[in-house]
């Protein structure tokens, strides 16, 4: 199974939370967006959040950015 989500991060939040948005899912992380860090903690919030391993999950497009495209792919 293979799933292609649209992600919108918000860094530097409260709590972390997962919310579904039009077309794309919004996603706030404690991590602050410096060196990667958000990215590594939305890898693990996602995987702790679909139950899956974090290696199942890469972000395909927005490295740098806050609108990121993810793949989730289940072996």
């Amino acid at each position: 199974m293979k799933m292609i989500l649209n992600v919108k991060v918000v860094p530097n939040a409260k709590k972390e939370l997962l919310k579904q948005e039009s077309g794309r899912v919004k996603v706030y992380l404690n991590a602050p967006a410096v060196e990667g860090k958000a990215n590594k903690a939305l890898v693990e919030f996602l995987a702790k959040y679909y139950k899956i391993k974090k290696s199942s999950i890469s972000i395909i497009r927005g490295e740098k950015a806050r609108e990121k495209v993810v793949q989730i792919s289940e072996e």
